[in-house]
């Protein structure tokens, strides 16, 4: 069966038609015209602001014109990783969905249900006259992934109503009501090449780590590639480094890194020796968690340069010092971590630059600029330049929202149980929403999924039809 086919067909198959529009993060020209059209198709009234947000709107059913006007909102873009094993251009190829068992996922790739689902519902919403609703909108923003642009870009007045539900969200029965805030901090390393001396040299590369969201997966112990790396390379004395290379997006848990090293001919079987010990003691820290977990060692020809030793000293003992993973839990709810910070990536950018890309979140602001310039003073004490973004605020939880009241009971209602209401550690666009749009009554809710932001991405089947049920209910009620 093909995905467009499952039910409710009105959702998986607009979900299944945004998967073939490719749509990496600043590149949503053609996911942007997709959507245009999608309305001319529905005669949906649509338009497209300066930058590229864009806002559909559904006149409410007949007798519902006084009802609140509710915006549903979801980013168009998706984060683009991909195994090293699998050949998949993001600018061009299409996402290869599968079924597997009651779960869709893709091909080695991020499935993008992370937030292609949350559009796929709104839109359905739009089509589907099935069920008695008041105005709707649907707000499309771009670059969510690497920057939040659109939400930071939109116009006061863009969207006229006062209740927001965010569709972006990945556990069916929870309700969050708030998110952290981030940061991005990124240093860079400036060497002189140096003519490759005379060495045997090979590639060590972690790989099969499970990697994940860097916000919504950071408690859950994920080995860090980059941090694994470094350790092992720190405790090689007499090597030298000609490349080295980790991680992708900086919003996602480093899964795979590797280095082109050179060490004395004589020490390659002892290395060998060193680096399986080595894994056997990362694999007893992880416990079960990292199961396909590995680290191989293997030769290569003799590179041109090597990096500058003193500054390859410099790099890895401050990737050593440079903190990873949570660094403070909530106190107003249990569980929840307050504060986090994760070392991204280190890129050989070009001959000559090395850029570490590191990233920071809290939901409380002064602890996040706290810890980011806990990791900038590392880098520049390390002899780094470093820069730092100004990143986008949090959005504090309010337990008496009225649209809480309203999901809640829904929830009740259709499901008989208490729906878990909650903040999110990951960062959400609402928090910039309430910057030009105060009044904003939000929560933010999805279908279940796993492993966004990382090529083990599933999005769960069930969850689909009854989140969308859901999602009716509550438009239904307001």
């Amino acid at each position: 069966m093909e995905i467009k086919n499952l039910s409710p067909e009105i959702v998986w198959s607009i979900f299944d038609a945004i998967t073939k529009v490719p749509r990496p993060s600043k590149k949503e020209g053609k996911i942007r015209q997709w959507l245009v059209d999608f309305a001319k198709d529905h005669n949906i009234e649509c338009k497209v602001d300066a930058t590229g947000n864009i806002l559909m709107r559904k006149p409410a059913t007949p007798g519902y014109e006084n009802h609140p006007t509710v915006v549903m909102q979801g980013h168009i873009d998706m984060v683009c990783e991909k195994n090293s094993n699998i050949v998949h251009d993001f600018d061009n190829d299409p996402i290869e969905t599968y079924i597997d068992g009651e779960w869709v996922t893709a091909n080695g790739t991020t499935l993008g249900a992370d937030n292609g689902i949350g559009v796929a519902l709104a839109l359905a919403c739009c089509v589907d006259d099935s069920f008695e609703h008041g105005p709707l909108e649907v707000l499309c923003t771009y670059d969510e992934e690497t920057g939040m642009s659109g939400a930071f870009a939109l116009e006061e007045g863009f969207m006229t109503g006062k209740i927001l539900i965010n569709l972006d969200s990945e556990t069916e029965n929870q309700i969050f009501i708030g998110c952290a805030g981030g940061m991005d901090t990124v240093a860079e390393f400036r060497y002189n090449p140096i003519p490759s001396p005379d060495r045997y040299y090979a590639k060590v590369k972690v790989s099969g780590l499970l990697g994940g969201h860097s916000g919504g997966d950071i408690h859950l112990g994920h080995v860090n590639a980059n941090k694994m790396l470094v350790r092992f390379l720190l405790s090689q004395p007499d090597i030298v480094i000609a490349s080295i290379n980790g991680g992708n997006l900086r919003n996602a848990i480093a899964r795979e890194a590797e280095a082109v090293i050179g060490i004395p001919a004589a020490r390659k079987d002892e290395v060998v020796a060193q680096l399986n010990q080595f894994v056997a003691e990362v694999e007893n820290e992880s416990g079960d968690i990292e199961k396909g977990m590995k680290m191989t060692i293997e030769t290569v020809d003799k590179p041109a340069n090597i990096i500058e030793p003193s500054v390859a000293e410099r790099l890895l003992k401050a990737m050593q010092a440079c903190p990873h993973g949570p660094q403070g839990m909530s106190r107003s709810m249990p569980g929840l971590v307050e504060t986090s910070t994760n070392l991204a990536s280190v890129k050989m950018k070009e001959l000559g630059l090395i850029r570490i890309e590191t990233s920071q979140r809290s939901s409380i602001e002064s602890q996040k600029r706290d810890i980011a310039n806990t990791v900038k003073t590392v880098f520049e004490m390390a002899g780094a330049t470093v820069t730092q973004g100004d990143g986008y605020p949090g959005w504090q939880p309010n337990v008496n929202s009225p649209i809480l009241t309203i999901a809640a009971q829904a929830y009740r209602d259709l499901h008989n149980e208490e729906p878990e209401v909650t903040a999110i550690h990951a960062g959400l666009e609402t928090g910039l929403f309430l910057t030009k749009y105060p009044w904003l009554d939000m929560i933010s809710i999805g279908p279940t999924m796993e492993g966004v932001h990382s090529p083990d991405e599933r999005l769960f089947i069930p969850s689909v039809g009854s989140f969308y049920e859901y999602l009716k209910l509550v438009l239904s009620r307001i």
